[in-house]
């Protein structure tokens, strides 16, 4: 079991830590997109995100409590407050919603161009980042990517005289792939002075908060019969609270502190391979060429980008 007190330590990084740290974040985070789809089988969207994000928090304060460590956010609570709302609830709150109608692979595969928007959002390192015409190309071809995973639904909408369910998912994915780099660059440029599990906690305690709030304004509780929630969304949701959140999202928060944003985005490079692959072989999804296809070029657009970074660090 990984030592989370020990991963989250303030202490300069052993290799084994940043190695498990990254084996979270790529392995445990490309499983969580099939087990958010089971979840949604016998849990409402936003209660779920919810229920996730607060037990979490829970467990964490919990924990450091009983280590004798202060949970009090001291003058660190903006930081956590926006970085909470940008991560959990904008970020991970889109991937839920679009899961109720869109397979999780398909997600999965449309998420991968967040490291893309790492390179746009990230401001302080324009003249870096745009001075490459590979750069420059890779975010082109990853934003074309996406486009030709959801060519069938942008073709259908065309036709079309109102804007279809179907079409809208778009926009809210646009939102998780813009919300998480925001709030990743955010923290990483307004680093806590929080343990970083603490900070963590604080963040997810955010995004439980806001969930929650959606899920009252729009009803959930009133119509939710918790009698008929089957075992494997329970069992799903314990995956999601133990190994999404405790163990993957800590590590996030601990590796943007101690390496680089964009290369602890690479997380989406495995993300959607593993994804795929549970959501294929064990969730009985179908992929089409259009998805195929778009994955290949996402992830051939983001490892240009990233080849050219090491060719510029290398010279």
């Amino acid at each position: 079991m990984v030592d989370l007190r020990s991963l989250m330590s303030s202490v300069a990084p052993s290799r084994l830590k940043v190695y498990l740290a990254f084996a979270a974040i790529y392995l445990i985070w490309g499983s969580t997109y099939f087990f958010i789809r089971e979840a949604l089988n016998g849990f409402p969207p936003f209660l779920l995100g919810g229920t996730r994000f607060l037990i979490a928090a829970a467990l964490i304060f919990a924990w450091s409590l009983a280590q004798g460590n202060s949970i009090h956010p001291r003058g660190d609570l903006r930081t956590a407050v926006i970085t909470g709302f940008l991560l959990c609830y904008v970020g991970n709150g889109a991937v839920v919603w679009v899961q109720q109608t869109i397979p999780s692979s398909v997600v999965a595969i449309a998420i991968a161009v967040a490291p893309l928007s790492f390179i746009v959002l990230d401001r302080p390192q324009w003249k870096v980042n745009f001075r490459s015409r590979s750069t420059v190309f890779g975010v082109l071809a990853g934003i074309g990517g996406v486009l030709l995973l959801f060519s069938a639904k942008i073709q259908a909408q065309l036709g079309a005289a109102e804007v279809t369910p179907e079409f809208s998912v778009l926009f809210i994915l646009i939102l998780g792939i813009v919300g998480w780099p925001a709030g990743s660059l955010y923290a990483k440029y307004h680093p806590p002075q929080l343990p970083n599990l603490v900070n963590s906690g604080w963040q997810m305690l955010t995004g439980a908060f806001f969930f929650l709030l959606t899920s009252a304004g729009r009803g959930e509780l009133t119509h939710m019969d918790w009698g008929a929630i089957p075992a494997s969304a329970w069992g799903a949701l314990a995956y999601l609270i133990v190994f999404g959140s405790l163990i993957g999202f800590s590590a996030y928060v601990w590796l943007l502190q101690v390496r680089p944003a964009t290369q602890v985005s690479t997380y989406a490079y495995v993300n959607p391979v593993v994804a795929v692959l549970l959501g294929v072989f064990v969730g009985n999804e179908v992929l089409g060429w259009r998805e195929v296809l778009g994955l290949v070029v996402i992830l051939a657009a983001v490892g240009l980008i990233n080849l050219a970074r090491y060719r510029k660090a290398k010279g």
